[in-house]
């Protein structure tokens, strides 16, 4: 029986997680299902091309390639293929087509696409295109046909991202913004488990975690981007500037947060090892830096004011000065600093300018520490 519960367990895991990514998925469909079907009907019924096979196909690479990515990105991939489709035309009338016309074909199109200063997309889609220019090329088409096609169809793609249905910024965000915070957060509780419970086997894999936390924060930061793009350019999308403005005021100073923290374990983890004292309200103030976390995820998804957020991170400004009145060592000291130093850069994540957010930090410090705390 426990291993038919435990199968269970699993089969609706996965079914969940399926369900997840297929909802995930729906937005995306519709883009391109309108985008595919509209650029045909450009291409085949008002421009009068026979049979607009790479419209579609430009539609729908655009879409599906620049999923999450900014609107530069998008043109820069429709550019490409274009550029790939037109060099492969041009090769194709003048040498005609066979293996080693292919190779003539991509390697002119990645030279050309090199010429105009393209990134990787653009190359890469260049001599994919230049490709399917040799593998297909019925006869009787007119010159530059498909270099039109491929511009009708990434001119659709573009206009469905950007227009008629843009996906929803603030989707794109949160899902971003889900696990680095989460990553953050659940760092900072286990290095205060660790710190409590002078564990350092439990410090050292709390840092490398954390040290895992730059991709998140990056995605996280590429998504803040886009939709910031996205909500200024899509009319059905500008009532998402005010929430999308919280997230791009956020995005840095976690970053910064991340970073700091990653320098406050590492000084836990000396701490520890050179058996220095750990008042219990030092642990307790990481451990509210990580309540601090968790609450501003939630409160940049529900787009409310960040009051908690902002409350537990002076409070463990507090107790950290608490904790330094106490007594700690060299190395407490330092991880005094960074609690406060993230914890004015969890005040900022929330919209406070650097002044005020230093200044409500000492406050917070000095009610129990006195004059003499590390500085932010």
């Amino acid at each position: 029986m426990g291993r038919l519960s435990a199968f269970g367990t699993r089969s609706r895991g996965h079914l969940g997680a399926g369900l997840e990514r297929v909802r995930a998925s729906v937005a995306l469909a519709a883009q391109t299902g309108v985008a595919g079907g509209l650029a045909w009907y450009i291409a085949h019924d008002l421009i009068g091309e026979p049979t607009p096979f790479f419209a579609p196909i430009a539609a729908v690479v655009t879409l599906a390639v620049s999923v999450g990515q900014r609107l530069q990105r998008a043109a820069e991939l429709v550019i490409g293929v274009a550029l790939g489709i037109g060099v492969g035309d041009l090769i194709l009338l003048v040498i005609g087509s066979g293996p080693w016309q292919l190779g003539i074909m991509v390697a002119f199109a990645v030279v050309a696409a090199a010429a105009l200063g393209g990134g990787g997309p653009l190359v890469v889609q260049a001599a994919g295109s230049a490709v399917l220019v040799a593998a297909f090329s019925p006869t009787g088409a007119a010159p530059y046909s498909r270099f039109v096609d491929a511009l009708v169809g990434g001119a659709v793609g573009l206009a469905v991202m950007a227009v008629l249905l843009p996906l929803n910024p603030l989707t794109v965000v949160r899902r971003a913004a889900e696990p680095a915070l989460d990553l953050l957060a659940d760092g900072l509780h286990e290095v205060a488990a660790a710190l409590a419970e002078r564990d350092v086997d439990r410090a050292e894999r709390a840092l490398t975690a954390l040290r895992a936390g730059e991709a998140p924060f990056a995605a996280f930061r590429s998504a803040v981007d886009a939709a910031r793009e996205n909500s200024a350019l899509a009319p059905a999308r500008w009532r998402s500037r005010a929430a999308i403005t919280r997230y791009v005021e956020s995005a840095d100073q976690l970053l910064y947060a991340l970073r700091n923290v990653r320098v406050l374990v590492r000084r836990v983890l000396t701490a520890l090892r050179d058996d220095e004292p750990v008042p219990p309200e030092l642990p307790d103030a990481v451990g509210l830096l990580g309540d601090a976390v968790a609450l501003l995820r939630g409160e940049l998804a529900g787009g409310a004011e960040p009051v908690a957020t902002r409350e537990r991170a002076l409070r463990a400004a507090g107790e950290s000065g608490r904790a330094y009145t106490d007594g700690v060592a060299f190395s407490g000291g330092v991880v005094v600093a960074q609690i406060r130093s993230t914890a004015t850069d969890l005040l900022r994540a929330t919209g406070i300018t650097h002044a005020d957010a230093v200044q409500l930090v000492r406050g917070a410090a000095a009610r129990y520490g006195g004059t003499g705390l590390p500085g932010s």
